[in-house]
């Protein structure tokens, strides 16, 4: 821990980084803000526009897309400013991350503090951020042409990237941390990677979730209208038969749904299993935390959905999906080799 101090804190600044990036994100969406630039400059679009005349050649590029011609062809030039920051923010959180991860990742190679295997572990990590980069700006591109909203399927690349690339920072940083893990416990460990699956395939359709506003229909609990715990545009909305499930509104929701239903249940099974084996103190306090984040995380889906989803709340639901996959890459850490 005190050879690898620096590099820890280098990590954990990071994922928290990477945290705020995805609040701020998640607020992008929300507002509906992530057309407002529609072009991308790596160096002179760190800086928003600066006077009159910057704002009006920011304006009027917008004008020339989709999302103003065919939604806000109302807005004035504040209109677009108010939309303009949160997209910007968003870009350059993205920016400083680059450098926090690219700029220490140098200094702790030049003065050899990363042994082999971190090396591999974090140039893997500095790949990652690259991709995600990457991710973001095809996601905004598929909203420039004809429709003026992104593919669900890139917002759902790009979101989960985020989330893959925190956990992995944050693996990398326990690794250092507690270098001399327990012995594994086969049978819950087999389980924990079960429920990281079906959490990571949870926060995707999430993400679809969002990027085809399908929180804003069906927006009853636990049926999904009056009297039907399965509307009938789940299964007619959409064909062939399975495009429902990806592309449909009411398809897409039906299995974020019902898959939180699976994600509480094998979470709950956990925490009843492991109070039969003997467990360490980080163990019972990473399933604790489990059990605790999920009930939150379904709760918040539940008021999510039912207000229709609200920003505050939606937003409150993805910071505890991100804390709830963080809370089950720590517990599995705990119980792996």
């Amino acid at each position: 821990m005190k050879e690898n101090k620096s590099v820890i804190y280098w990590l954990f600044t990071g994922c928290i980084l990477i945290f705020i990036m995805v609040l701020v994100g998640g607020i992008t969406r929300l507002t509906h803000s992530g057309l407002s630039i529609s072009n991308y400059n790596l160096i002179s679009g760190t800086l928003p526009p600066l006077n009159a005349e910057e704002w009006q050649e920011a304006f009027d590029l917008y004008k020339q897309f989709p999302e103003y011609q065919k939604l806000n062809s109302h807005f004035a030039i504040e209109d677009f400013k108010s939309i303009f920051f949160w997209e910007w923010l968003h870009r350059f959180i993205g920016r400083f991350i680059g450098i926090v991860f690219i700029v220490p990742f140098v200094y702790f190679l030049v003065r050899k503090k990363l042994n082999k295997a971190t090396l591999k572990k974090c140039l893997l990590l500095l790949g990652m951020g690259a991709f995600q980069g990457f991710l973001g700006w095809y996601m905004v591109k598929s909203g420039l042409v004809n429709r003026p909203d992104v593919s669900h399927f890139r917002l759902a690349a790009h979101l989960i990237t985020a989330f893959i690339t925190c956990a992995y920072s944050f693996w990398v940083a326990l690794d250092l941390i507690y270098p001399e893990r327990k012995p594994a416990v086969p049978g819950l460990k087999k389980i924990l990677q079960i429920a990281l699956l079906l959490l990571i395939t949870q926060i995707i359709w999430g993400a679809f979730v969002a990027g085809l506003d399908a929180g804003f229909i069906h927006n009853f609990w636990p049926s999904m209208s009056e009297g039907k715990l399965i509307h009938e545009t789940v299964y007619m909305e959409q064909q062939p038969f399975l495009k429902n499930f990806i592309e449909g509104k009411s398809g897409v929701q039906f299995i974020h749904r019902y898959l939180a239903y699976i994600v509480v249940a094998i979470i709950i099974y956990i925490r009843v299993k492991s109070k039969g084996i003997t467990t360490t103190e980080l163990q019972k306090r990473g399933i604790q935390y489990l059990v605790i984040l999920v009930l939150i995380q379904f709760a918040l889906g539940v008021f999510t959905l039912l207000l229709a989803v609200p920003l505050w709340l939606g937003i409150a639901h993805q910071i505890v999906a991100f804390l709830l996959l963080g809370a089950m890459t720590f517990t599995l850490h705990r119980f792996s080799k």
